[in-house]
């Protein structure tokens, strides 16, 4: 392929060079033509519903479809655990039939199972719902890996994952901001609407995904084993290690606000200051700092740093408890700093490390195992933290430090493992 095949292919963001050319300031944040234009409309309108329904969700829940607080949490638990069951099957159809297809059909799914949220009027209807609409969800988002790992050139992928992720918060910021509407009014008109709304944006996501080319994984020899990647210990291991670096998104979501309420000083307002922190740095840096991790070496190199960035993040959330309001603050805040720093890490690592370890003719299932222990790390997070956090304090920050370290450091070795794998496989 030449250069200018390959520009066209996916290069996400060629800023400097669009602003030389004259290209106007708008123009060069989009990406270039090919596959991750598409794929960033998609993500965009994909992203923009999912923002608004996980804003407004609880709360319709709650006070308009008549269901406790404790309903909604058993519920919504019992979905992820569903979820955690579409990633592998979906893995599977998209190395088989190709990965548009499943994404473009599972994300339909996904749009026609939200309307079904207007009419559940229990708590049975509303954990079949759910559990549907989670598992659709789960699956789609393994299919559309596979497509980026199928449409994208391998040098490309990992830069075109980390600016669909931007994409990505700044699609769940517009949707927020888009439910705060509906929270002003607080009516069922107004929440029925933007459920709608948000099944409107899956629709107009799945119908832009047909946008990318066709592309279908290389055929499988007769020789292969058809679920490959329930062999390749190596790689499972990396995808549970993940999963347990995973665990940090728990900590600004569920740790942060219990402890900046009960063990602190510092004003409460800080967590939103911190989540504003966390959502424009992902924004500006994830293409940054996913440079240099396209390849096994590199990508591992990323997660240990992001292991020992938590650690980092861990103690200084820890220090923050029994200080004067202003250096509860600033240590805070430093802490939130680290710990961004850690995340945009880690998930460069995993893109890497989940393709390049891949065999070609199984990339959608291996997509969906490496996206279990992300998926576990979310079902597990919420308890873990609240438990051992919240109630071991310092102790419990320090601990869940040392786990994210050791993680860290143990990726290195296993990915060696899993390229002598690779290679003699």
């Amino acid at each position: 392929m030449t250069l200018d095949g390959e520009r066209r292919a996916g290069d996400p963001v060629r800023v400097a060079e669009r602003r030389s050319a004259g290209w106007p300031p708008l123009a060069a944040l989009l990406p270039e033509p090919g596959p991750v234009t598409a794929l960033t409309w998609a993500t965009a309108f994909r992203t923009v519903g999912r923002g608004l329904f996980i804003t407004i969700s609880v709360i319709y829940f709650t006070s308009s479809a008549g269901m406790s607080a404790v309903e909604v949490g058993l519920g919504l638990s019992i979905a992820s655990a569903a979820g955690l069951l579409g990633g592998l099957p979906a893995g599977r159809l998209a190395d088989r039939f190709g990965p548009r297809g499943v994404t473009v059909a599972f994300s339909a799914a996904g749009a026609v199972l939200t309307c079904g949220y207007v009419v559940v009027d229990g708590f049975a209807g509303f954990v079949l719902t759910a559990g549907l609409a989670t598992f659709a969800e789960a699956a789609e988002q393994t299919a559309r890996s596979a497509l980026i790992g199928v449409a994208v050139p391998p040098d490309r992928r990992v830069q075109a994952r980390a600016y669909l992720r931007a994409v990505t918060n700044v699609g769940w910021s517009v949707g927020g901001l888009g439910a705060a509407v509906a929270l002003h009014y607080g009516t069922r008109p107004v929440y029925l609407t933007m459920i709608f709304g948000c099944s409107v944006c899956y629709l107009a996501g799945a119908l832009l995904t047909l946008k990318v080319p066709a592309a279908r994984t290389p055929v499988q020899a007769a020789d292969e084993p058809v679920w490959a990647v329930l062999r390749d210990r190596p790689y499972a291991l990396l995808a549970l290690l993940n999963g347990v670096l995973s665990v940090h998104g728990g900590l600004l979501t569920v740790s942060i606000p219990i402890w900046v309420v009960e063990r602190t000083t510092a004003p409460t307002a800080t967590v939103g200051v911190m989540m504003m922190l966390n959502t424009v740095a992902v924004t500006l840096l994830q293409v940054r700092f996913s440079r240099g991790t396209e390849n096994i070496e590199g990508a591992a190199r990323a997660q240990r740093r992001s292991g020992l960035a938590l650690l980092v993040s861990c103690l200084l959330f820890a220090a923050s408890a029994g200080r004067s309001e202003w250096v509860a603050v600033t240590v805070l805040a430093a802490g939130a700093l680290a710990h961004v720093v850690g995340e945009l890490l880690q998930a460069a690592g995993s893109w890497g490390l989940s393709y390049e370890l891949a065999p070609a003719y199984a990339l959608g299932q291996y997509q969906g195992f490496y996206g279990m222990g992300y998926q576990l790390a979310n079902i597990l997070a919420p308890a873990l933290l609240t438990t051992v956090v919240i109630a071991w304090g310092e102790t419990g920050w320090a601990l869940f430090g040392v786990v994210f370290a050791l993680a860290g450091l143990a990726v290195p070795p296993v990915a060696r493992t899993a390229t002598r794998t690779v290679t003699t496989g």
